[in-house]
């Protein structure tokens, strides 16, 4: 059953509008190839975009998010469709329990790294540098550990670490420093409070330019939410599941995203690992993905329509 026209932006339980503008969508949808029937696994759903697309192709598409706001407002968006089911499950913990069983063989596993725009335009989930809000960026609020708890209890080395890590921070210890004093004197509780801490820091945003804070907020929820770990965990799913001929495609939306997925598509090429100098390959490499090539940039015309995508790169791998 396909919809004549795509629906309206869902409003939420939480009286919240999902907008979802689908990143790359022509791009994914030629290198899908999809043909009726074609079993497909939306690792993440977000607004419920591409799976729309995919599903007014004939696909059956199985959708999975861990932010109950999208999945209601993806339900919602693609109810008309019989061949759409979708759970609400990080794909970063699909290795656990039996949720490979659940799912099934695919023919592609599609993923779509990040925050999404909802996301960061709601000030309430706290991801927002603009928006004031309470210190959450958890997008599973089922989890424990939120940003305030991290701004709170974690030691000046480790702030250090994970600016470093995660935000690639070059100010990493300068900031840590300024948040263990502030927070001695009062609780950092808002995002509006931890702006104004780091803008002291930082210097503060001029027009035009990326914000002086983004780094250190993209190390905070990329810590809450364990993401390079579900990452490697959540590839590994993908892998397992894919049919032989099956596609995975992966967009990222900054370095360290990326760089995970080239690695764990580099490791499965198949190429030898011996030392130099070894007559005979005895590593038993074997081939068990093949690269598309080069990552897939926004075209300049979509970065105009969503600026959003200026920095996503596709990369693209067939299971052998």
């Amino acid at each position: 059953m396909f919809l004549e026209k795509a629906p309206a932006p869902q409003l939420t339980d939480e009286g919240v509008v999902f907008h979802h503008v689908p990143v790359l969508l022509s791009e994914v949808l030629e290198e899908l190839c999809l043909f009726p029937g074609a079993r497909v696994l939306d690792c993440t759903l977000g607004g419920g975009g591409h799976s729309q697309a995919m599903l007014e192709r004939g696909a059956r598409v199985t959708g999975l998010d861990c932010d109950e706001m999208a999945l209601e407002a993806a339900t919602a968006r693609l109810q008309g469709f019989a061949e759409f089911r979708a759970f609400r499950v990080n794909f970063g913990d699909l290795l656990e329990d039996d949720w490979l069983a659940r799912i099934g063989p695919q023919d592609a596993v599609l993923m779509d790294l990040g925050v999404s725009s909802t996301q960061l335009d709601v000030g309430q989930r706290g991801f927002s540098i603009r928006r004031d809000g309470p210190l959450d960026m958890r997008m599973d609020r089922r989890l424990e550990v939120s940003a305030v708890d991290v701004i709170r209890d974690y030691s000046e080395a480790e702030l250090r670490r994970i600016f470093f890590q995660f935000g690639e921070e070059s100010a990493a210890g300068k900031v840590a420093r300024r948040l263990v004093q502030d927070r001695s004197r009062q609780p950092i509780r808002t995002t509006g409070e931890l702006v104004k801490i780091l803008e002291s820091v930082l210097g503060r945003p001029r027009p035009g330019k990326v914000h002086p804070a983004t780094k250190v907020f993209q190390a905070i929820r990329m810590e809450v939410n364990r993401e390079l770990e579900r990452l490697q965990t959540g590839l590994q799913a993908a892998f397992e599941v894919l049919v032989s001929g099956g596609k995975l495609l992966v967009m990222s939306y900054h370095s360290l995203e990326d760089r995970c997925v080239k690695q764990f598509v580099q490791d499965r090429l198949g190429r030898c690992r011996c030392p130099r100098g070894v007559p005979v390959c005895v590593c038993g490499a074997t081939a068990l993905l093949k690269a598309r090539g080069k990552a897939i940039q926004a075209s300049p015309a979509e970065i105009d329509r969503n600026p959003r995508a200026r920095s996503v790169r596709l990369r693209i791998a067939t299971k052998l």
